[in-house]
């Protein structure tokens, strides 16, 4: 066996599928085995290799393991002379594995390879080439010199940007998400490292191996797309925490004692320092909308009380009270802006729509409460109508400025205005079109382009592969989605290099897959269509069956004496009431029948009542109450769950 290529996946069962097709194409000609190694996700990856993939060597594991272990144990049952590592977010072009192959065998003092890595728009990753993180490196790197001295010899050192990334060169360290191992050096060297979870190993064995007296190289010939962080969100404070200390394993184990203690404490500065920018990024993420509108509609507010007061209440002295600027106006802000958040107001992209709907029924709310207040609350109805209205332009008119300014996650209907180029033949291409409307994008132009520029002027193409630039500009196009079917993996990478500088998102749709995907930046989880036409797992959704839950079940408890003779079992509707203002259970679920694949639905919390409550016969095929599950998740309504309630109230005790 000439090559064994090792694939460790957790969740990410859609990126892991289109690897999968990329690693077959490249295989042929070539005597090459697949292993993935599944720590236990929950996605569905596992039945979905079994499917699509049945020559895949699986190994399920029932925990979570670690990139290293989980490594180990498919390189332990391998025969191939070299070992591929690769990370399951990638895609390698068709000739990648047979050029990497032969650059190993006409080099025999390399011990490990990697290659030229593009991200999600292709762009070079700069982590395809690294140096040792030395005490010194390290300082660059996290105190960002080596960001502001990109192509310095002394500031640059960790992704050694002074190197040409056009040229082969010696390095120090291999990137973990495409590294080719001799597997005689692993036998010198021993396996990774299994006291690194997930980061680290790839340096350390990079090391080990130029330590046995073997090179490492980065060898440009052929590329890959890599879409970084997508089974490890980096930007999350996880990462930081498990990055940064698998740097201090690193030089507790091949440092010297006072290099390596050194660096601890550089490298624990280094931790606290990042996790306290990214929590103030995430916070500033967060809340800069809503504190944004807050301060703005708190002052418009508190100058319209003046005038309003001055010329029209009190002309001739006088004021409001300051318990309306103090106290009332901050009750209407949080009633306002909540209501804002329940209708999506602040979900991305934005929607102005959503912020018009959460205004005014936070304005009902305010109006209706206000009239049965005793007399001497009552401030002015014209103040609260004058307030709605000045948040409601002022709100509209802050997105509109974030829109103009081009800012990321404001762009405003940013889906339903989107224009789609689909590459590929004539029938894949329909396949994706289509899958593109079930999604619900409704795309405002979507134009089919001919891989072969002899074909493009068949019924239903708008031109061919060799015109797509000229396309993109003409049609104004947004988003280009590569047929992996009909489009060979270098040339979607070789598009996406000359077209990287093109204000345009990039998606790759595998053969007969419902999936397009595909990522724009380091710190998305790529944008991902799949057919679910209105998810449960939607965060609108999950926050309106949450908030449908407390109302229920706050209206239960107050009529209480009355819904107790309806239900069957009084106490435990009782302690259901009470379970779902805890937020331990739903009012609605899954039947939860034994054939159910639980990897087929998304996580939701335990149903008191389930789909098949909705009906008067409740001895339905098992079947039949499976596709019930799938129905409800995929397509979730709040009517349902209404309707399921009102027709299943008597087993609202149920345990």
């Amino acid at each position: 066996m000439k090559l064994s290529i090792v694939i460790v996946n957790y969740n990410v069962k859609y990126f892991l599928e289109q690897c999968l097709h990329s690693v077959q194409n490249a295989c042929h000609g070539l005597e090459a085995e697949i292993f993935v190694v599944d720590n236990d996700s929950v996605d569905g990856s596992v039945k979905m290799i079994r499917d699509k993939f049945p020559n895949v060597k699986l190994i399920e594991n029932k925990d979570n393991r670690g990139f290293s272990s989980a490594n180990n144990q498919a390189i332990r049952k391998s025969s191939g002379e070299y070992i591929l590592l690769l990370n399951p977010d990638t895609i390698v072009e068709d000739d990648t594995l047979r050029k990497v192959v032969e650059f190993m065998d006409e080099h025999p003092d390399a011990g490990g390879l990697g290659v030229k890595m593009l991200d999600g728009k292709g762009k070079f990753l700069p982590e395809s080439k690294r140096g040792l993180p030395l005490p010194k490196v390290a300082f660059f790197k996290v105190f960002g010199l080596s960001a502001l001295f990109p192509r310095s010899r002394i500031f640059s050192t960790y992704h050694l940007g002074y190197l040409d990334k056009d040229k082969t060169h010696v390095v120090d360290v291999l990137a973990g998400a495409f590294m080719l191992l001799r597997k005689k050096v692993l036998d010198k060297t021993g396996l990774l490292d299994e006291a690194f979870f997930m980061y680290g190993e790839d340096i350390d064995l990079s090391y080990r191996i130029t330590m046995a007296g073997y090179k490492n190289y980065y060898y440009p010939g052929t590329r890959i797309i890599h879409y970084k962080g997508e089974s490890t969100k980096k930007s999350s404070l996880n990462y930081v925490f498990i990055f940064y200390n698998a740097m201090i394993v690193f030089a507790k184990k091949h440092f010297s004692k006072e290099n390596a203690r050194a660096f601890s404490v550089m490298i624990n500065i280094a931790i606290y320092f990042r996790a306290f920018i990214s929590i103030l990024i995430r916070f500033f993420k967060r809340l800069f909308l809503p504190l944004t509108d807050a301060l703005l509609i708190f002052a418009g507010m508190f100058l319209i009380k003046g005038y309003w007061e001055k010329h029209f209440i009190f002309p001739g002295g006088g004021h409001y009270p300051d318990a309306f600027i103090y106290i009332a106006v901050p009750i209407y802000l949080t009633i306002w802006l909540l209501c804002i958040y329940l209708s999506g107001g602040y979900d991305k992209p934005v929607r102005q729509r959503r912020v018009i709907q959460g205004m005014l029924a936070g304005t009902v709310i305010i109006l209706v409460v206000y009239s049965l207040l005793n007399e001497h609350y009552r401030f002015s109805r014209a103040l609260i109508i004058l307030g709605a209205s000045w948040g409601t332009l002022v709100m509209l008119g802050v997105r509109y400025l974030l829109h103009m300014m081009n800012i990321s996650g404001f762009r405003l209907n940013s889906e339903k205005n989107k224009r789609f180029v689909i590459i590929g033949e004539k029938e894949e291409a329909e396949r994706v079109a289509d899958l593109l409307q079930k999604t619900g994008m409704n795309p405002s132009f979507t134009g089919l382009v001919s891989y072969h520029s002899h074909r493009h002027n068949l019924n239903g193409f708008i031109g061919h592969l060799g015109q797509i630039k000229e396309i993109i500009t003409i049609h104004k196009i947004n988003e280009v989605i590569f047929c992996a079917k009909d489009v060979p993996a270098q040339v979607i990478i070789d598009k996406m290099s000359e077209l990287k500088n093109e204000q345009v998102d990039y998606k790759i749709a595998p053969p007969e897959s419902l999936s397009i995907i595909g990522s724009n930046s380091i710190n998305t989880s790529g944008d991902l269509y799949v057919i679910d036409i209105n998810a449960i797992t939607k965060k609108t959704n999950r926050r309106n069956k949450r908030l449908l839950d407390v109302l229920v079940a706050l209206s239960l408890l107050v009529l209480y004496p009355v819904v107790a003779f309806v239900v069957r079992n009084p106490f435990g509707l009782l302690r259901n009431i009470f379970s779902v203002l805890f937020n331990r259970k739903s009012w609605v679920g899954f039947t939860q029948t034994p054939v159910i694949d639980p990897h087929r639905l998304p996580e939701i919390k335990p149903g008191v009542l389930n789909p098949l409550d909705a009906f008067k016969n409740k001895n339905l095929p098992e079947e039949t109450t499976t596709r019930l599950d799938l129905l409800y998740a995929r397509d979730y309504k709040l009517a349902n769950d209404l309707n399921i309630i009102l027709k299943g109230i008597r087993h609202a005790g149920r345990r």
